[in-house]
């Protein structure tokens, strides 16, 4: 192993692209490597890895490291994307993110990162971490990324470096720029990174068959027809096309008859079913210590990326992660991420199974 060694996962973005430059101005010796997850073509027969791979090239070029592409997609199709199907199969929103850092960046990247004899490996993610491997928010709370690193443990974390976590976004695109980086003013990719910019429904049906069926009220009065129960979410507002029905206030998908392949709408966005109080969660991942079995926590959850921290009360029990929220949560949605914080610290979390109104 050298020690002074770090193998940064290059994206083609301006945050990896800064945690390069940084690492190698603090002395490092730094090899740029960038991961080709996935090698298809979008609608327009447009590769977006081929873009990045030219940004990647020209990054390294500019701060004179070394680089090489690898293509872990045989890696990404079987842990993550085949569990991605699998999910949608079930009716769930499943979030590839997640796995995506766990089984690829986490796992397939620092194995490589380890064959080059490199002490450290290197992201651009929006997270920090402390000498005993926990898991810290990111300094920036609008770019935080420790929602998608949860079920990373704090093996792999001592082993991780996280140059722009004490940053903010504005930062590392100055420093960038100054810099001269062709990236520094590059958009930030948005959704899931093997659907881009091309239509979802159009990407799914392609590898599952879609099964239209009713749209019905909770009383089980049809009020239309759906594409796939695959295509909708809990707390969809838009794509429903319901219209000349109801009282004028908008449709909302409430719930999933799975069995009878009906998809459940009521109208209003504050209508009963659409919250919840209580959450199951299974595959519980701890980043370091779990929680005591059968012992009630005071911790904050976020049920999705973007929400702001809610107090809960949670208790594992064989496995099984239990929420009991202090007020009751607008669409907690089956298949997603629950993660758990105490402060600043994210000490881990689970996909939420079932939800109780």
């Amino acid at each position: 192993m050298i020690e002074n060694r770090v193998v940064v996962g290059l994206s083609g973005g301006v945050d990896s692209a800064v945690s390069a430059l940084l690492l190698k101005e603090r002395g490092w010796d730094v090899i740029g490597v960038f991961m080709n997850n996935w090698e298809e073509t979008d609608e327009n027969g447009v590769c977006s890895a081929v873009d990045d791979w030219s940004d990647v090239r020209d990054v390294c070029n500019r701060i004179d490291i070394p680089y090489y592409s690898v293509n872990f997609s045989k890696d990404y199709m079987d842990r993550v994307f085949s569990y991605f199907l699998e999910e949608y199969k079930k009716g769930r929103t499943p979030n590839p993110d997640v796995l995506c850092n766990r089984e690829i960046k986490f796992k397939s990247f620092l194995d490589l990162a380890l064959q080059l004899d490199a002490a450290k490996m290197a992201t651009g993610h929006f997270v920090r971490t402390d000498d005993a491997g926990h898991l810290l928010r990111g300094a920036d709370p609008d770019k935080d990324q420790s929602y998608f690193l949860y079920m990373v443990h704090d093996e792999q974390l001592r082993r991780a470096m996280f140059p722009v976590g004490g940053m903010t976004k504005r930062e590392v695109r100055r420093i960038a720029a100054e810099k001269g980086l062709t990236v520094s003013a590059k958009k930030d990719s948005t959704g899931i990174c093997f659907i881009g910019e091309r239509n979802f429904r159009n990407f799914l049906k392609t590898y599952l068959p879609a099964q239209p069926g009713d749209m019905v009220t909770p009383e089980g009065v049809r009020v239309g027809s759906h594409e796939g129960l695959m295509y909708y979410t809990l707390g969809q507002r838009r794509g429903l096309g319901i219209g000349g029905c109801g009282d004028g206030r908008s449709w909302f998908v409430v719930d999933k008859d799975l069995p009878g392949n009906r998809l459940i709408v009521a109208q209003g966005e504050d209508h009963p079913l659409l919250y919840s109080v209580r959450a199951e969660c299974s595959d519980v991942t701890w980043v370091a210590e779990p929680l005591p079995e059968g012992e009630p926590v005071r911790c904050t959850c976020k049920y999705r990326y973007r929400q702001q921290d809610q107090d809960v009360t949670a208790t594992v029990e064989n496995g099984v992660l239990t929420l009991v929220s202090d007020r009751p949560q607008r669409a907690v949605t089956p298949g997603q991420s629950a993660v758990l914080y105490q402060g600043q610290r994210c000490l881990g979390g689970g996909i939420v199974d079932r939800i109780f109104r």
